[in-house]
């Protein structure tokens, strides 16, 4: 949203949230100590400990709810979203202090009233925020800090603009209209809202209609007009706000820069930058490493047993192309005979492929034949988590047939992958896969990564397309 617009709504926010876990807190102790619906096992402590708790309680949940996100979640959101929201916050918070109170020895708080806390907190930071929205739509109603906005530009960007500003209506933004450049549209609905005149009636719609707020949203076709509409706007006090008609191009981690005063508009940037390098890095050493040190042993014993099936070389290295188009040999324990691809060449394998060893055919169901390619990893050819890596021959391919291929390249590849887990393995659909390994590079975290790791372990290992 744009936040300075949305200072009231973030502001009765921050006070409602800060109201409903000190209240959480007093209630909880209220119903341990006095109600006593579980008799204490000892006496009653003091009130006094429990009241110094309150800052550092709200600090740590205050903290949370901008790192979650739960400090600014739009009004407009659904109430299961809102709702897990809360509980999400709720059980970190708890989680942290009951991990604190765990170092710190002199402070030792009731458990079944930590549990009374977390459940009325999660509670009370659902309501407040129910309570948040309704103000705010009161107060739009009445008038206060509402602006009227006018887009000019009825075209696909025009109707985006609406559509995100009527998503955020805490901003405090009312459309009015839309301005056209097609004669036609005068008096049509887009997005439920009307075509009010054309380009050229831009004075008069705003001084009819007492417009604040002025988008102007053109398409490239007509930024010709741009020069023309900015400079009959001279003798108007409206905000003119211009959105470029980029949206199809921007994608991964875009957003404006500045340098030294210049505005810039970033289309398409990795997430792994500065720190983020360094962390990404650091857990894939440490995670790979204890790994490779787990699964040694039962690397051996599959070892043993391939020497023992069949001859030919225990690992299959094959050219991938990861990050930046850079390309490396990745290694797989062999599940195929030696001479598979002699007479086809690259090719993806398929559900009962003949060209399997029987112990081949165990590994590939498994994905143990992946083992390996955590020295990839460690070595830092790969990461844990990533879009998986293509051969270049089929890279070649798909980045003529399927738009924005190529920005699966601005990531490290991984051992396993969002799309991993998601079933789109195998010979399943590329523009699924894709859409995964944009999906998780856009959001990308070491908390996804680590949530894609476990969910590896529970679903992705075993797959109907993992032949």
């Amino acid at each position: 949203m744009i936040r300075k617009h949305g200072q009231l709504y973030l502001t009765v926010l921050f006070f409602l949230d800060a109201l409903a876990v000190t209240l959480s807190w007093l209630f909880a102790y209220l119903i341990r100590f006095k109600l006593q619906l579980i008799a204490p096992s000892g006496p009653i402590p003091s009130e006094n400990m429990y009241l110094y708790a309150i800052a550092p309680i709200w600090i740590v949940f205050l903290i949370n709810g901008r790192v979650l996100g739960f400090a600014y979640q739009s009004s407009k959101q659904s109430k299961m979203s809102q709702a897990l929201g809360a509980l999400k916050l709720a059980t970190l918070s708890v989680l942290m202090l009951m991990a604190a109170t765990f170092f710190i020895r002199d402070l030792t708080f009731s458990r079944i009233m930590v549990v009374y806390f977390w459940l009325i907190a999660t509670i009370m930071l659902f309501f407040s925020h129910q309570l948040a929205g309704l103000l705010i739509k009161e107060m739009h109603a009445k008038g206060v800090n509402l602006k009227k906005v006018l887009v000019i530009g009825a075209e696909e960007l025009g109707q985006k603009v609406v559509e995100r500003l009527v998503k955020n209506p805490e901003i405090g933004f009312s459309v009015v209209g839309y301005l056209s450049d097609s004669p036609e549209n005068v008096g049509k609905l887009f997005r439920g809202h009307t075509v009010l005149g054309a380009y050229q009636d831009v004075v008069r719609v705003i001084r009819e209609n007492e417009v604040d707020q002025l988008f102007i949203a053109l398409p490239y076709k007509a930024h010709d007009q741009l020069e023309e509409i900015l400079t009959s706007l001279g003798e108007e006090t409206v905000d003119i706000k211009l959105v470029p008609d980029l949206l199809r191009y921007m994608d991964l981690h875009s957003g404006v820069e500045e340098l030294d005063g210049m505005p810039l508009i970033n289309l398409f940037e990795s997430p792994l930058y500065g720190w983020n390098i360094v962390l990404k890095r650091f857990s894939d050493i440490v995670l790979s490493g204890f790994a490779l040190i787990i699964a040694f042993p039962l690397m051996v014993l599959i070892g043993i047993i391939l020497k023992l099936e069949s001859q030919g070389p225990l690992f299959y290295r094959q050219e991938r192309m990861g990050l930046d188009r850079n390309v490396f040999w990745m290694y797989k324990f062999r599940s195929m005979t030696t001479e598979a691809e002699n007479q086809t060449g690259p090719v993806w394998a398929k559900e009962n492929d003949d060209r399997r060893t029987r112990v081949g055919t165990i590994l590939r169901q498994t994905s143990l034949d992946e083992l390996p390619q955590l020295f990839n990893v460690f070595s830092g050819q790969m990461s844990l988590v990533g879009p998986r890596p293509e051969r270049p021959v089929f890279v070649e391919e798909f980045k003529k047939s399927i738009p924005f291929y190529m920005l699966r390249l601005k990531m490290k590849a991984g051992l396993t992958g969002w799309a991993q887990v998601n079933g789109w393995r195998g010979n399943t659909s590329l523009e699924k896969r894709i859409e995964c390994d944009l999906y998780y590079i856009k959001n990308w975290s070491l908390l996804f990564d680590l949530k894609i790791l476990v969910m590896t372990i529970w679903k992705g290992l075993i797959n109907r397309h993992a032949y």
